[in-house]
């Protein structure tokens, strides 16, 4: 008999149905040494799953955990009878899924929290598909964004003389400018411009969870060739005492049961102060970013699947980007510039946290209390950079005084902070929206107009 009073026959591989009741069975707390044992067991036995059993675990943690209704409910009653702290505790805590307290105690197991980052990148695989699991979700997120708070996290610069298992993820976690190995990576740490930050976790070991890119430069880039280079030649190192800018043009999330997890926002302001302390001359914190969503969103406008009524002019522009080589002929390029530029303006100037079609990376950096402070035109000519956003890059400026002010401006009320000349830019796409709609409410005004006169 094992530590928590099975066979071993539990090394066998179990169905979810028994993962499931030994998750209760941790539940019932029977023991720090029992419960670590029992913890293991569980993680092992969905590891040992297949995808539909997956599925059905997820499932049954749903309707297994939930909240207690009764007690919910009674507890909800007690409080607006007597609304005083014992009741609003008892009220709390019969609010609480008891997923939450299960997820908690999985933790005594070793390496617990790597496992269970690992089952929420399954469980977020499958929300599409069964969105009634974002309430298991909820749980794994309100765990994770406690544990993997920023103090608790470790913030190491990335060098050469970083262990090379370490290097080794981060080329392969590299998901903005990818890495064809070890010579691209030097490129990027090696130089007394250049840096890696990346946070890591003191239970997942060498594990790293988000790095970021800087190059230190002595003004803001407008092409990513100018930070990383061609193929066929490199950057000149920088005097490392002319350096005036820090620009972040890489963000990586190594791991995808971590998505929606503020660890960005910690590692670019802990960063900032990192290196205003080693570098006292730098003044402008920029990024220089992708808009991977940009093109996505321009189709689906100029397909008829959004509600945004392009003009003719744009249509156009939108066919012409739609072949390959465009950008090879100046005349093509400068007439796609002239439309694409202030859609893209106005495509990140009206979003809003609450509106999920606005570019990801937009997101992320607005609600970080960044300025979306300039677009620039043939920043990204490889084909992710084509693929992504038809070569669109953007700068969004971290001014330290602003970035709260910035912040509480997107985060509360739904608007994004810009600069004049972005703002202006965006404006005159609006006016161009504005007159094509009246245009195109007047013309069916007309057609209806024609109609009911036909009717006899």
């Amino acid at each position: 008999m094992s530590i928590i009073g099975m066979s071993s026959q539990q090394e066998r591989k179990l169905a979810p149905a028994e993962t499931i009741k030994l998750c209760h069975m941790l539940l019932s707390g029977r023991g720090e040494a029992s419960g670590a044992a029992i913890s293991r067991e569980i993680l092992n036995c969905y590891k040992r799953l297949n995808e539909p059993e997956k599925t059905e675990f997820f499932h049954l943690l749903l309707s297994e955990f939930s909240v207690e209704q009764d007690k919910a409910r009674d507890a909800a009653s007690a409080y607006v009878n007597d609304p005083n702290d014992q009741n609003l505790d008892r009220l709390r805590s019969a609010s609480q899924p008891s997923r939450f307290n299960l997820l908690a105690r999985l933790n005594q197991a070793p390496d617990a929290p790597r496992y269970l980052v690992e089952m929420r990148s399954d469980l977020l695989a499958r929300l599409r598909e069964a969105p009634e699991l974002r309430f298991v979700d909820r749980e794994f997120v309100h765990l994770f964004t406690s544990w993997f708070s920023r103090g608790f996290l470790d913030l190491r610069c990335v060098d050469w003389n970083t262990p090379a298992a370490i290097l080794e993820k981060i080329i392969r976690y590299e998901a903005v400018h990818g890495m064809a190995g070890w010579e691209d990576l030097r490129k990027r740490i090696n130089p007394q411009d250049r840096r890696i930050f990346a946070f890591f976790p003191p239970r997942l070991g060498d594990e790293p969870l988000i790095f970021v890119e800087v190059a230190l430069m002595d003004e803001v880039p407008s092409t990513i060739e100018s930070v990383l280079g061609s193929n066929n030649s490199e950057v000149p190192v920088l005097d490392i005492k002319r350096a005036n800018t820090a620009v972040f043009y890489s963000i990586s999330n190594c791991q995808k049961g971590l998505r929606g997890i503020p660890l960005g926002n910690f590692l670019i302001k802990q960063v900032v102060e990192e290196l205003r302390t080693e570098y006292p001359t730098l003044k402008t914190f920029v990024t220089l970013s992708p808009v991977p969503s940009f093109r996505k969103w321009a189709t689906d406008a100029l397909e008829g699947k959004s509600d945004v009524r392009l003009p003719p002019e744009a249509r156009k522009a939108l066919d012409l980007a739609s072949k390959d080589g465009w950008q090879d002929d100046p005349r093509t390029a400068q007439e796609i510039h002239g439309s694409l530029m202030p859609m893209c303006a106005w495509y990140l100037c009206n979003g809003n946290p609450e509106r999920q079609s606005i570019d990801p990376v937009a997101r992320f950096h607005l609600g970080n209390g960044a300025r979306l402070d300039r677009i620039n035109w043939a920043a990204d000519l490889s084909e992710n950079g084509m693929n992504g956003s038809f070569c669109i890059m953007v700068n969004y400026r971290y001014q330290l005084d602003e970035i709260e002010a910035n912040h509480e401006t997107f985060a509360n009320k739904g608007q994004v902070v810009s600069s004049a000349a972005v703002s202006r830019v965006a404006k005159s796409f609006d006016n161009i929206l504005a007159r094509q709609n009246l245009l195109a409410t007047a013309t069916n005004g007309e057609s209806a107009s024609i109609e009911s006169a036909e009717v006899p």
